[in-house]
């Protein structure tokens, strides 16, 4: 056990607990501080900036899941695809650096391509903002015949692990894969410069040791994951989105174009290229380590290719590179961890890659950016390109002369899988440094079952298949565990190779709290508790019904003729169809806060939704006329994901900020405002105060988290104060369902990012944190018994109200559109628009 980490561990989080203050919010709450490795990602600085119009134009333009996927051409290489050109854009970012910009990329490609034959270059997908994402293959030249005999190989190893261990030819003549990735975040640009600069060496080396290496491999190499940010210098895509937070979700086209090329390279080792942590860091991380990981086939890999980075970048020369950190052997647990599985490498170890995150040293973005002098920033991103050059050539030059092991390893990791093994326990000092605090296993369930015939069900269905997992249908109806299941009821067994990510993706997870003094990002996610499909679990027993495999999973539609038809609000895709509707003028009603009804003679555009989105019409109650729904018109200052997630359900939608209203933007025509980042009540001009509360008198208002909470302090809306818990608190919480706007049909589950509950009288409770709310992820009290999910047990985390301006309000404690992942939350909120705009009021 290595004392010295667990110390530290414990240090930083008395630290970060002491830095924290507790009490009723009247701001964002704040950063709970901690190591300066810490990078919060997208998590409760989401308060402070809102998000601009552009990000909701290219939402609603490619809404999550839209678009084909990438399939690999079945040819041999090279394979001689010349790259559509981009327009030259001299405002790009990467160009102050002398680094190439992205309108220099393709023509650099069409160049190797045509001077060497070990080089090709093909077109995987398109950002958000629509640019092209490139992926390099460099490998000797193979026909299609040896092309197509590896593709068969590469499948042998997951699909029958047993035989390729037995097969000599693919052991003697598989070629290793490797993968490269670059640029995932805009403002981190070398990595990219860095692999085009290995990519040149190895399409031009005349030497014998080249030519051998790239016999016996293929190097893919996505150039950059993220042009929209590189382009703009941003961290984000095109859409607002941290792309290395998204594999799990896979909201983004630039994580699922890297979603296609892992599973269909499937590396044995990979490298996420970012910047900047000041000394160069190259995973592996520290604990908490993912529980379904088979972590001892990735540390005895991870290491010691960490070290032999680390000794390549020392051979540079240059005193900024003299070490590296390693976090797995520098760090204390908690400071740089890999346990959710939304980060590049971590998701890439799920399908049967050793995986790192390097960060390149130097800081060439942000502040520095703006305020160093072209000169300084061009020594730090040339010394930046070196270490990213560098570490991609260690790890090839390992990848090569440890194949036959990580070869092992992989095979290895894929039949643990199909044989349902329990993961060995991985004991003390297996590496050097592993010790008690670096042990997370889990026992791995039987099977998860989750019923068909909602559009949630065969959403997720979809979802895991394209992520590789297996699912299946039943053929006919089967009892498990005392449940009846009908036939077509989607089944995933988990004897299967990437049973990790299956239970990954699926399961509840674990409450963490106690066991690291802080994380580096979210800690607790769940498909099946957060995405609105009922997932049940079997711990010991196997359906015993015959099944067909599921390439993809939908809803039949069954649209009741004659009659008016009945929608209840109980899925994201409820809400996109009945915008649609609204949109193309048909008089829908609403009777409650959860249901509409469509009348009969709209039956054909409802039998059309039903098909597109999966949606369950019912004949309406001939008693229910209800009243008119319109379309609410909806202002929001909000972040990225939440304008995301407003796009897939169809709002129309304007945005606001401080800075924009004070510069005279109207809230005139506007139903209902959200309020959630970048919009301060007391930091309006007189104009528009004015403009405010003539809103205020007549609109309602959505709030999210500490921006919206001071938002309705400071405004005087509901007579509710806002107890904020620590600001990196976060995970899956149970909560209990007691309003009939939010509450009402609303999932037992919750997610929380900075969590907020509510105390005083004079307004609804919605929803309550359950009495032992923390289900999965890390909330810590800011101080002995303050704070934390102790104080929040049975508080109102959702409430809602008329205003003492006439108005109504909804707070929302929770995270309902974190990121666009809690799917199953997503008509809650939208049910909240619906009642605060004053529309179908009774």
């Amino acid at each position: 056990m290595d004392l010295s980490r667990t110390l530290a561990g414990i240090g930083a989080g008395l630290l970060a607990a002491a830095a924290l203050i507790g009490a009723p919010v009247a701001a964002a709450p704040t950063d709970p501080g901690g190591p300066s490795s810490r990078e919060f990602g997208n998590g409760p600085e989401r308060n402070d900036v809102a998000a601009l119009a552009t990000a909701l134009r290219i939402a609603a333009a490619a809404p999550a899941g839209s678009g084909d996927r990438w399939v690999p051409r079945p040819h041999g290489y090279p394979r001689k695809v010349t790259l559509p050109l981009p327009p030259e854009d001299l405002s790009d970012k990467s160009l102050k650096l002398g680094l190439f910009a992205y309108h220099q990329i393709a023509p650099k490609l069409n160049a190797l391509q045509q001077i060497s034959d070990r080089v090709s270059a093909e077109v995987i997908g398109k950002s958000a903002g629509g640019r092209d994402l490139y992926l390099v293959t460099v490998t000797a030249p193979e026909t299609a015949a040896q092309a197509a005999r590896q593709d068969r190989w590469r499948a042998l190893i997951e699909n029958d692990p047993a035989a390729a261990r037995r097969d000599r030819d693919l052991s003697r003549d598989y070629k290793t894969p490797i993968w490269i990735n670059a640029n995932i975040h805009g403002n981190e640009w070398e990595g990219t410069d860095g692999a085009l600069r290995v990519i040149e060496r190895l399409a031009t080396a005349g030497d014998a040791a080249t030519g051998e290496f790239l016999r016996r491999s293929r190097v893919h190499v996505t150039v950059t994951n993220n042009p929209d940010g590189r382009v703009a210098g941003t961290r984000a895509n095109g859409a607002g989105f941290d792309i290395n937070r998204d594999h799990a979700t896979s909201s983004q086209p630039e994580s699922r174009a890297v979603r296609d090329v892992v599973i269909a390279t499937q590396p044995l080792v990979m490298l996420d290229e970012h910047g900047y942590t000041g000394t160069t860091l190259i995973e592996p991380a520290t604990p908490p380590h993912g529980q379904n990981y088979e972590y001892d086939l990735y540390i005895k890999q991870a290491l010691p290719n960490a070290l032999g980075m680390e000794a390549a970048i020392q051979r540079l020369g240059h005193p900024e590179t003299a070490r590296a950190d390693i976090p797995f052997r520098d760090y204390a647990p908690g400071d740089w961890d890999d346990w959710p599985p939304i980060f590049t490498p971590m998701y890439a170890i799920y399908q049967g890659a050793v995986g790192h995150t390097v960060e390149v040293p130097l800081a060439v973005n942000n502040a520095e950016y703006t305020n160093l002098p072209v000169a300084e920033l061009r020594r730090r991103s040339a010394i930046n390109t070196d270490v990213a050059a560098a570490t991609i050539e260690a790890t090839l030059t390992y990848a090569g002369e440890h194949r036959a092991e990580l070869l092992a390893g992989q095979i290895e990791q894929f039949r643990r899988g199909w044989a349902g093994e329990p993961s060995p326990v991985v004991p003390d000092g297996f590496v050097p440094g592993f010790g008690p605090e670096d042990r997370y296993a889990t026992e791995f369930p039987r099977a998860y079952v989750i019923p068909a015939g909602t559009a949630a069900a065969a959403r997720l269905a979809d979802h895991l298949i394209a992520h590789d997992v297996r699912v299946t249908a039943a053929t006919g109806d089967f009892t498990l565990d005392g449940r009846r299941y009908r036939r077509g009821d989607f089944i995933v067994d988990m004897h299967q190779p990437k049973r990790g990510l299956a239970n990954v993706l699926l399961e509840a997870g674990r409450d963490i709290s106690g066991l690291v003094p802080q994380m580096y990002d979210i800690s607790g996610w769940s498909h099946g508790l957060l995405w609105g499909a009922r997932v049940d679990i079997s711990r010991t027993a196997a359906p015993r019904v015959a099944t067909r495999p599921v390439t993809g999973a939908a809803v039949a539609p069954d649209v009741p003729r004659g009659r008016d038809l009945a929608l209840t609000l109980r899925d994201g895709t409820d809400v996109r169809a009945v915008n649609e509707l609204l949109a193309a003028g048909v008089a829908v009603r609403q009777t409650g806060a959860d249901t509409v009804v469509v009348p009969a003679g709209a039956r054909e555009q409802a039998a059309t939704l039903a098909k597109t989105f999966g949606v369950r019409f019912t004949a309406a109650s001939p008693d229910s006329p209800g009243t008119p729904l319109a379309r609410p018109v909806i202002a929001a200052a909000a972040s990225a994901d939440e304008l995301f997630a407003l796009a897939e359900m169809g709002f129309a939608v304007r945005t606001v900020s401080t800075a924009t209203l004070n510069a005279g933007a109207t809230l005139s025509g506007v139903d209902t405002l959200i309020v959630s980042a970048g919009l301060s009540y007391t930091a309006l001009n007189a104009a528009a105060r004015a403009e405010m509360d003539t809103f205020l008198a007549r609109g309602g208002v959505v709030t999210r988290g500490g921006t919206g909470a001071a938002f309705n302090a400071a405004a005087g809306l509901l007579p509710a104060t806002a107890v904020a818990g620590r600001g990196d608190a976060n995970g899956v919480v149970s909560v209990v369902n007691t309003g009939a706007v939010v509450g009402r049909g609303s999932p037992g589950h919750a997610f929380v990012y900075s969590p907020l509950w509510f105390t005083g009288t004079g307004f609804t409770v919605e929803q309550r944190y359950g009495p032992d709310p923390l289900v999965a992820g890390h909330w810590l009290p800011s101080a002995a018994g303050a704070n934390g999910p102790g104080q929040a047990a049975g508080q109102a985390s959702v409430v809602s109200g008329t205003t003492a301006r006439g108005g109504r309000a909804v707070l929302f404690g929770t995270e309902p559109l974190f990121r666009a992942h809690p799917k199953g939350l997503y008509a809650s909120y939208a049910r909240a628009l619906f009642w605060t705009a004053g529309v179908g009021r009774g």
